[in-house]
């Protein structure tokens, strides 16, 4: 299990990254469109989570795979794809994208006044992103965005690739001679 769920929670890991890419260019291209972006590589990375358990089922497992045992090598491979995300945006977070937050945050201020709220309500939205601002450092709050994309691919793939050993029909008793 360890060689497939490695081979590709490392590949989607690395497409999982490209988001760093897509983060940098965020204030560019539109928050908006980034995020559509984004989401779009998140899946399309967690993909890799399907095949990772069809391979194991037909390489490893002979064209057979409990639920438990589908559910336990996707779920890997979408923690090692998660985990290679974090490792990812922090690196660039702290070394390439500083005020990413800033950035963001003014984006979100200037949707809001376009919308026409309240003043109040644009000041709640400056105390929530500053909040954001001081959970987004934290690692845990980064693993929170691609893993649940991971844990949802990882329920459907298991299900869908689940197959139990093929029963040997009983052989029919010979015909009784007279």
């Amino acid at each position: 299990m360890k060689k497939t769920v490695l081979t590709f929670g490392l590949i989607s890991g690395a497409l999982c990254s490209l988001n760093g890419g897509v983060a940098a260019f965020a204030d560019k291209i539109g928050f908006d469109k980034s995020e559509i972006l984004g989401y779009t590589i998140l899946v399309l990375s967690f993909l890799l989570v399907f095949f990772g358990i069809r391979s194991y089922r037909d390489n490893v497992g002979n064209g057979q795979i409990t639920f438990i045992k589908a559910f336990a090598v996707g779920i890997c491979i979408t923690l090692i794809s998660s985990l290679c995300y974090v490792v990812t945006w922090e690196v660039l977070y702290f070394n390439f994208l500083p005020d990413f937050m800033d950035k963001y945050g003014a984006y979100m201020v200037e949707k809001l006044k376009a919308s026409g709220a309240s003043p109040a309500a644009v000041q709640a939205q400056l105390q929530q992103l500053q909040q954001y601002k001081g959970l987004y450092l934290n690692a845990a709050m980064t693993f929170i965005e691609p893993f649940p994309v991971g844990l949802v691919i990882t329920l459907i793939s298991a299900a869908v690739l689940r197959k139990r050993a093929q029963s040997q029909p009983a052989q029919a008793p010979a015909p009784a001679s007279y």
